[in-house]
């Protein structure tokens, strides 16, 4: 019978709670760390694990079996290849990192450590996504024609406010810190971005954050699927929607709602979907996240732990992401 897995957190701030509480569903949270102590003691405080500020006495004191890293975007790769280097399996939060560059070196720690490297991706969870990825695996909706990806979401001056988000090291950009569960839908359905054109602005936060608040670029992917992405984080009080439209041979289906989270329209040669919406998004008091799924997470991770085999989103997938993300910003300049 295995034995109960050691978790640690590396990272106090909103998502980390949700962690830690699958993390106790599945084992013991035997230390956190945050260089913001008292952060760090109130996410430590109802499970009885240790806090630290330091990285490095955390793990140097502690044996933990998985570190699960929630800080900054821009530090992921710094904080995952420490936790590697000390012999701990990682779960690193989303985007996997802010570079190729960076997420090569993570996967190459990874590899010399023997040690397993995921990274969170949520949005698979989401019952209507699955579905349509197993209608794809089938073959039921047969060649792919086009896409249209539209992420509407509201990011008001307040967010960024005495925060590490809207900084071009630590966050990245809108599409890292925002949007990747999207970019990872995308292609996680439809294969690689092979080229890309299109624009990208700064209205409604200039002097707010260092990249744009809104783009919209076109899409030519490898497998000959073309399509259009139109993000912002302009949308008038509160999110509005994250869609996914697909026309293909033999049906046309649309998955929406405001985490790309139910069917709205589908008209199908085979067959027609029947799912539920699912869970609800992770909710940070004025504004909302992608879909709360961290207890499929934990479940799968577990299970990918013990079974090579078992399907889970490790740093391949991620590093997928990130370069993707990276083609986007390279092919497009800010305007």
């Amino acid at each position: 019978m295995n034995s109960p897995l050691n978790f640690a957190i590396i990272g106090c701030g909103r998502i980390a709670s949700r962690h830690a509480i699958e993390a106790a569903r599945y084992g013991q949270l035997v230390a956190v760390c945050d260089i913001i102590h008292a952060r760090a003691v109130e996410l430590a405080k109802p499970y009885n694990a240790r806090v630290y500020c330091s990285i490095d006495d955390l793990l140097t004191e502690n044996n933990p079996g998985v570190v699960a890293v929630c800080t900054p975007n821009g530090l992921h790769a710094e904080h995952s290849i420490k936790a590697l280097q000390k012999g701990a399996n990682v779960l690193c939060e989303k985007p996997l990192c802010t570079s190729s560059a960076d997420a090569i070196k993570m996967i190459g720690e990874s590899e010399k450590a023997g040690k397993k490297l995921f990274v969170v991706k949520s949005t698979r969870y989401n019952p209507a996504l699955s579905a349509l990825k197993k209608l794809i695996e089938e073959n039921k909706l047969g060649e792919v024609y086009s896409f249209q990806l539209n992420c509407f979401w509201n990011r008001p001056p307040a967010y960024y406010a005495d925060s590490w988000k809207g900084d071009k090291l630590l966050d990245g950009g809108t599409l890292f810190t925002q949007f990747s569960h999207y970019i990872d839908a995308l292609l996680w359905l439809l294969g690689d971005m092979k080229a890309v054109s299109g624009l990208r602005k700064n209205f409604a936060h200039r002097g707010i954050i260092d990249f744009e608040d809104s783009g919209v670029v076109s899409i030519e992917m490898t497998n000959g699927v073309i399509g259009g992405l139109n993000w912002t984080v302009n949308a008038y009080q509160k999110n509005m929607e994250v869609s996914l439209s697909l026309l293909a041979e033999k049906g046309s289906i649309r998955i929406a709602g405001e985490y790309m989270n139910k069917i709205e329209y589908q008209l199908m040669e085979q067959q027609q979907l029947n799912v539920l919406p699912g869970g609800n998004a992770n909710d940070y008091g004025f504004y909302k996240g992608s879909m709360s799924n961290h207890d499929k997470i934990y479940e799968n991770l577990v299970k990918a732990l013990h079974d090579d085999n078992h399907p889970f989103a490790n740093a391949l997938d991620g590093l997928k992401t990130v370069e993707a993300i990276e083609k986007i910003y390279e092919s497009v300049s800010l305007r």
